[in-house]
């Protein structure tokens, strides 16, 4: 099951990190993220946009090693409390995205971080 989690995680990752990629590049997305208050992102959204990238393998990263998929430079311990916090991180997304004033935002990131939230749980556990 923890494989199935971190591959999940991962895709899920995937996706997002082409979509802020799209984002930071200017593309007209951004009622799908960041609040949803504008079309296209201003300079430093998108500046934000391209750096969630990183924060994105990173968080890759925790999941394929605390899955051993992957060897990680990490401690056993570290990745157990690294995945904790990235469920009650998500859990939080899904607060925050469900409360979004963009429909858009609601409707496909509230159950994204719902699906990480979950993955992280399984790996946490």
């Amino acid at each position: 099951m923890d494989n199935i989690a971190a591959y999940l995680v991962v895709i899920i990752l995937l996706v997002l990190g082409v979509f802020q990629v799209l984002l930071a590049l200017g593309k007209p997305y951004g009622r799908f993220a960041w609040g949803g208050q504008h079309v296209v992102l201003p300079r430093r959204l998108r500046i934000g946009s391209a750096l969630s990238v990183l924060l994105y393998t990173l968080i890759a990263y925790i999941a394929l090693g605390q899955s051993d998929l992957m060897e990680s430079a990490l401690a056993d311990q570290t990745l157990q409390t690294f995945s904790w916090v990235l469920f009650a991180y998500f859990a939080l997304g899904v607060l925050m995205n469900g409360i979004s004033r963009s429909k858009q935002e609601r409707v496909t990131m509230a159950p994204t971080s719902a699906l990480l939230a979950a993955s992280f749980l399984i790996l946490a556990l």
